[in-house]
């Protein structure tokens, strides 16, 4: 080595010469992402993501501080009779924590032999809600709020008592879906790792490196996992495909420089090699890493928060990628340097001469139709039938949550349910509401506490004068004037008892709890029976009040005829508010901040459906603008850069009028990230293509140079693109998710599209562009720096001076003067005096050729 060294080698030598204090580094980060893994907060529930202005996140956020959502679950059970069911009821209403059990009324049971009351009587169709084709479905409502942990134990004993049927539970408490995908995942990893070793033994020269490689990207996707902590919470995407599309994105990273240290180990002893080609790689594997970061950072822009999420995670593990190549995979380098070299084997990828001379052949031809196949392709993939909800999505394989609920909606139908969210407790107006929902012929059923009886024909939020709520309750009279008067007194309306206590008007759960609160505090004196039957009523009252009633807002529930996701739908939502509002302006005008929320599934997609039009425009925009300059500093030139982003744009178009070809929905998020990708990770097979191109028509005519580029550029191409390809589609098709099946479908998809693009279309662009690229070449000035230096010297550049000594070394320059060298290999030859005369301008012409 040199005596005198440049920074970058002198970080190279530490890193190398320390290797054993980087592995106590690794080995301890190793230790802590074991643990810390399982510290990581993840989040199922994509309408998390939507932006705070988006009605949906608004009601969400509403409903979370003024109700309280308990634990329910839909039980179905099959095989068995209609007096079986009722039986099954009978248990289920027994189960510990169990509050409510709804099923069909108990006229109904053959063994009860009541007759069914007037209101009572239910139509065919709603008796099939609840029992049809032999089976019966139960609605469970549990006791406690839905994030307590009782009412997954009460669940767990409802299973067992009823482990004797043919039993289907589909519920919300717990996290089956997410522990199916965390499983479904385990095995996608372990396909995935024997596909990478599978293909880097295949397209490696020597055993040893795979290793190498596998323990360089096993640690940094563990500590990746063990970092995610730090975010705070992230998706259940991100948890589920960052490790493989890490592993994906960056092998080439590690295969650079493997390749580079294999260069010089065939001059140099291991150290002294390892620390030469980690000083050639870094500046290189960061360059290339800069598209790659450009398309995921591209996501951040996303005003659907999912974006900044995977964005953020894939960029931090692309960072961690880098650092393990670069600190940690020097050290392994020189610990497996012996294996490699014995363990040297043929290369087994193929020449390809024939692609290149294809390509010559078809220069004039094949671009022109890429341009029309460009044009359908944007025209086709703009036409993708996208949806924003999990219910219009078929996935390959389904999870036992997903058949579950499969079962339930085919035997039962679907619900489509929507909360209103009213800033009003006015019963007359919320009733009248409720009513004016229930003629509507979109609505199947509303549910309020204006219009859910109590007893005797009135409503649950009814305000009821003294003698009819004690008519209603059963209590005398004089009994229910006094819980009047003592209410009235408690909240300082004096004038009521003043005035005449016999037309106060209270809403009957308002003075039933108080009822119930005095009867507690001794002040009103019932008998055993009649205080049963109090507190019965009041346990339901304050369930019903808990879930409908905030303090500042009534929630009204209401289930739709409609489905979940269609344009009919989202017609009928815009269309409420034009109803509702106007009904509670006079609340809205006292405080502008109170509006009327409505929420669903169908809201979600809505706004999701909104959301995606601006996002699709940001993120194709900005991964565009980004890759652009980066590949402008790259090739020093304009043409170069828009004939390579030409060629993966149009992959990006391909790839996605194949789901409107075939009429498959594809999830929207899954053309946001994969068209980022594609533009970030696919663009590198293009630039090396490109690259090794404008290299070669330095020195060659342009169809050697386009052979000898295609040759070149395969090995690395096959590999890195056949792992991302492979992990993309083993990811598409072995999980249950249809956002991330479709994220991995597109991926491996449009991977494969990029890399029959690049080898079999791109050379025909790059020959008939050839005039364009050196046209639009050009310069970025950088300030000359004089240097002088005495003794043993390395010089690594493009210099201009004088030079007095011995040279050892590769020369590419003109020398105005004397030489005299023995030609180990090349040439030298003596310019005519006319070539000669400005040397500065023949190097840059040289250049350019």
């Amino acid at each position: 080595m040199e005596n005198r060294q440049s920074p970058l080698v002198a970080i190279c030598s530490f890193i190398v010469d320390k290797r054993n204090l980087f592995f106590l580094i690794y080995i301890i980060l190793i230790i802590f992402s074991l643990f810390s893994q399982n510290w990581v907060s993840v989040e199922n529930d994509l309408s998390a993501y939507l932006s705070e202005d988006t009605e949906t996140k608004q009601a969400m956020n509403l409903m979370e501080s003024e109700y309280t959502t308990f634990g329910s679950a839909k039980v179905m059970v099959s095989n068995l009779s209609l007096r079986e069911a009722f039986s099954v009821c009978d248990i289920i209403k027994g189960t510990p924590g169990v509050f409510e059990t709804g099923f069909l009324p108990e006229y109904l049971n053959p063994a009860s032999g009541e007759i069914a009351k007037e209101d009572e009587e239910l139509t065919i169709d709603e008796i099939r809600e609840h029992y049809n084709d032999s089976s019966a479905l139960f609605d469970v409502v549990f006791k406690y709020p839905e994030e307590d942990e009782r009412c997954l134990e009460s669940l767990n004993a409802l299973k067992a008592s009823l482990e004797s049927y043919d039993l289907h539970v589909s519920t919300t408490l717990g996290d089956a879906q997410a522990e199916a995908i965390e499983e479904e995942m385990q095995v996608i990893i372990v396909i995935v790792a024997a596909v990478v070793v599978l293909v880097l033994i295949l397209t490696s020269e020597t055993f040893g490196e795979v290793p190498v490689l596998l323990m360089t990207f096993g640690s940094a996707a563990l500590i990746n996992k063990g970092t995610n902590y730090m975010m705070g919470t992230i998706s259940f995407v991100s948890n589920s495909v960052a490790i493989v599309l890490q592993l994906a994105l960056s092998i080439d990273y590690a295969i650079i420089f493997c390749n580079h240290f294999k260069e010089q180990k065939e001059f140099y002893e291991t150290r002294d090699a390892v620390i030469i080609a980690l000083s050639h790689s870094i500046p290189e594997i960061t360059s290339s890493s800069l598209t790659t970061i450009s398309g995921l950072l591209a996501l951040l822009f996303m005003g659907f928060g999912l974006g900044r999420d995977l964005g953020l995670t894939l960029t931090k593990s692309i960072i961690i990628s880098l650092f393990a190549v670069f600190t940690l995979m020097p050290g392994l380098l020189v610990l497996f340097s012996n294996l490699m070299m014995k363990t040297k084997h043929k290369n087994l990828v193929p020449k390809i001469p024939f692609v290149g001379r294809f390509a010559y052949a078809t220069r004039k031809f094949i671009p022109p139709v890429f341009l029309v196949v460009i044009i359908v392709g944007y025209f086709i993939s703009s036409k993708c039938p996208y949806v924003y909800g999990y219910s219009n999505l078929k996935t390959p394989i389904r999870s036992a949550a997903q058949i579950t609920e499969d079962m339930i909606r085919d035997t039962f139908g679907s619900n489509n349910l929507i909360a209103i969210n009213i800033p009003s407790h006015d019963y007359y107006k919320i009733s009248r509401l409720a009513a004016s929902l229930e003629s509507m012929p979109e609505v199947k059923s509303v549910t309020s506490l204006a219009n859910t009886e109590a007893k005797g024909g009135y409503m649950v939020s009814q305000p009821l004068s003294p003698r009819q709520f004690s008519e209603m309750a059963d209590l005398d009279y004089d009994v229910a004037a006094m819980v009047y008067s003592m209410y009235a007194s408690d909240k300082d309306e004096y004038g009521h008892i003043i005035g005449g206590i016999d037309k106060y008007k209270i809403p009957f759960i308002d003075v039933f709890m108080f009822l119930h609160d005095k009867i507690d505090e001794g002040y009103v004196d019932l008998n055993e029976e009649d205080r049963a039957d109090i507190d019965e009523t009041f346990d339901k009252l304050l369930m019903a009040k808990k879930q409908l009633r905030g303090d500042s807002y009534e929630r009204i529930l209401v289930y739709l005829n409609l489905p979940e996701e269609s344009d009919e739908t989202f017609s009928f939502l815009r269309g409420l508010h034009k109803k509702i509002d106007p009904i509670f302006e006079e609340e809205m005008d006292k405080n502008p901040a109170d509006k009327v929320l409505i929420v669903g599934e169908s809201t979600s997609e809505m706004d999701l459906g909104s959301q995606f039009e601006t996002d699709n425009i940001i993120v194709s925009i900005v991964s565009l603008l980004f890759v652009l300059v980066i590949l402008l500093f790259t090739f020093k030139s304009v043409g170069m850069p828009l004939l390579l982003i030409m060629v993966i744009e149009g992959s990006i178009f391909i790839n996605f009028s194949f789901p409107t070809i075939m009429k498959e929905n594809i999830f929207f998020i899954s053309y946001l990230i994969v068209s980022s990708i594609q533009m970030g990770a696919n663009i590198d097979y293009a630039i090396v293509i490109g690259s090794r191109y404008d290299e070669n028509r330095k020195t060659m005519g342009r169809k050697e140079a386009i052979i000898e580029t295609v040759n070149f550029a395969f090995p690395t191409i096959i590999t890195s693109g056949s792992i991302l390809a492979i992990a993309g589609t083993v990811i598409g098709f072995l999980t249950s998710d249809g956002a991330i099946a479709g994220i991995g479908q597109s991926i491996g998809r449009g991977t494969l599209l990029s890399m029959f693009l690049v080898l079999f279309v791109l050379p025909q662009i790059l020959l008939l562009g050839d005039r364009i690229i050196a046209v639009t070449k050009f310069s970025v000035a950088r300030p000359i720096k004089a240097r002088a230096e005495s003794g043993i010297i390395r010089v690594d550049g493009r210099i201009t001076g004088h030079i007095d000594g011995q040279i050892i070394g590769t020369v590419h320059g003109i020398v105005r003067g004397d030489v005299r060298a023995s030609i180990i290999s090349g040439d030298i030859r003596k310019l005519a005096e006319n070539e000669g005369q400005n040397i500065e301008e023949f190097m840059d012409h040289e250049e350019n050729e």
